[in-house]
């Protein structure tokens, strides 16, 4: 896909890999339109050239008044990127009884369920083909103990991949994913330099966190390459979780 004729959602899109994704497709030529639940993120998307919608991946009618919206400021749709979603750690048993099922479903409902809610919505938008990037984690298929619920909501959008892009493959749409390793977003910046350093020493090659801007530069290869389709690429510097 010519890059310059993207016009692209990127849910989760006002920090973190998100932000990063919809800066480097514009930043190309592509017409973006970001999804955030925080409203601050209208700031980000101004500052950048995007469009904004406030939207809740997991909620079907938000999606489809953001959808409506993008479609609207971009002149239809033909890129969709995945990237909004939760960090959860919890024990199957801990100290303090069972893992909560709460907690549980809210890791599956805003990570699994909403990356299949906005994909398959927006599926419907891309009346002349397109490409879908889901972003899953190398906690798929290296979860690490208190990771259950979040290396089970990530091994869902692995395991969506391929079926999904048998399902649309009539349409012209292709879906792939990515397994990001430990990258250098605010959240772990805010656990601090000594963490980071500890976290980074398991690395293979290079032995660093990832930075944004190289998940950005994937999503913009599958979106230009048409012939990747149906499969999870891990983006780790050859990490193996302990």
């Amino acid at each position: 896909m010519d890059i310059t004729k993207t016009r692209a959602i990127v849910t989760g899109g006002a920090s973190g890999l998100g932000a990063a994704t919809a800066s480097g497709l514009i930043d190309a030529g592509a017409q973006v339109t970001i999804f955030d639940q925080d409203p601050r993120g209208a700031s980000f998307a101004a500052d950048v050239g995007a469009f904004f919608a406030q939207v809740d991946v997991t909620d079907e009618d938000s999606v489809q008044k953001g959808l409506d919206n993008a479609v609207d400021a971009m002149g239809g749709l033909n890129t969709t990127i995945n990237c909004a979603g939760i960090a959860t750690t919890e024990k199957t048993l801990g100290r303090d009884g069972p893992h909560t099922q709460a907690s549980f479903n809210r890791t599956i409902n805003i990570n699994l369920n909403g990356t299949f809610n906005v994909a398959r919505l927006s599926a419907a938008r891309m009346t002349d083909g397109g490409v879908i990037i889901n972003t899953a984690s190398i906690a798929a298929f290296d979860g690490q103990k208190g990771q259950a619920a979040y290396a089970a909501s990530k091994s869902g959008i692995a395991g969506l991949s391929l079926p999904m892009a048998r399902d649309l493959a009539r349409n012209g749409i292709r879906v792939m994913a990515i397994a990001p390793g430990i990258f250098r977003t605010p959240m772990l910046i805010s656990l601090g330099q000594e963490i980071m350093d500890g976290l980074a020493a398991d690395v293979t090659y290079p032995q660093r966190l990832g930075d944004p801007t190289e998940f950005a530069a994937l999503a913009r290869f599958i979106v230009e390459c048409d012939y990747l389709n149906g499969t999870t690429i891990r983006l780790d510097g050859g990490l193996r979780m302990p």
